[in-house]
């Protein structure tokens, strides 16, 4: 069988985990989707959505009627149907800073990195500074795998404010993409610090997530259980050393832990 390269196989890992963590809601990583609401997320009634829609319809350049319409949609989880709005917001006005930074961040969301990053590099360089742009355009070049470019941007981000938790998990998930467990566990570690993380399982979960890649089980699921029931952590943990006694897999991992 041949050897799979270490990258690829931290990719696969962090994949499928971060997908069955995904599956509860109180886990999943921290990101731009978690700051992407434009107004409230309450589920509306189908009657009310249909009347935003035809208030938008009335007017497509009307972004404020158009906005309300796609976090409607995203509300009812339509989230197709939402970026739908949201393209055609753009198009019908592209020198719209707020409604591009936002469009942007969608696409980031869906996992559409190329066709976001050149939106948010275009948002960025007219000097759009706020914050989930530059986090949204760090996640977009993790998805393509510029991890070096996308710690540039976290580090944009964290320079004027050090203690802003999505990002710091974004830089820690950055590193593990890249197959730099111990730098990753380094990154949430310092995040789980800070006494406002004590209200964000997902860093611990991230944190458990890290440390039972790099094999300490009991550790991980010591951490786990804060947070999630004895049922689903264990079903997590077998789920890991399922992954890490495909062969030659655990070896790859702790080769690319320790670089860098």
């Amino acid at each position: 069988m041949p050897r799979a390269r270490p990258r690829a196989a931290i990719l696969m890992l962090l994949a499928s985990a971060m997908i069955l963590a995904g599956c509860n809601k109180t886990t999943g990583q921290l990101g731009p989707a978690s700051s992407l609401s434009t107004a409230s997320t309450t589920p509306l009634s189908l009657d009310a959505l249909a009347e935003l829609g035809d208030k938008w319809q009335a007017n497509p350049r009307d972004a404020s009627k158009g906005l309300a319409y796609a976090n409607g949609l995203e509300s009812l989880g339509q989230k197709d149907e939402a970026l739908n709005v949201y393209q055609k917001l753009f198009e019908a006005d592209p020198a719209n800073a707020k409604v591009a930074g936002l469009y942007g961040r969608k696409l980031v969301s869906a996992g559409k990195a190329d066709q976001a990053i050149p939106m948010l590099e275009d948002a960025e360089k007219h000097g759009d500074t706020d914050w989930r742009v530059m986090s949204a355009l760090g996640t977009a070049y993790d998805q393509k795998g510029l991890y070096q470019k996308a710690r540039e941007q976290y580090s944009k981000v964290l320079s004027s404010d050090p203690q802003n938790l999505a990002v710091m998990n974004n830089l820690a998930m950055s590193y593990a993409l890249e197959g730099n467990l111990k730098q990753a566990e380094a990154e949430l570690r310092a995040a789980d610090a800070f006494p406002r993380s004590k209200s964000e399982p997902r860093i611990r979960q991230n944190l458990a997530l890290v440390i039972g890649l790099q094999g300490r089980f009991d550790e991980a699921t010591t951490l786990a259980q804060q947070d999630l029931p004895p049922e689903q952590v264990q079903e997590n943990m077998a789920y890991l050393k399922k992954m890490l006694s495909q062969p030659n897999t655990w070896q790859q991992i702790s080769d690319s832990g320790s670089q860098g």
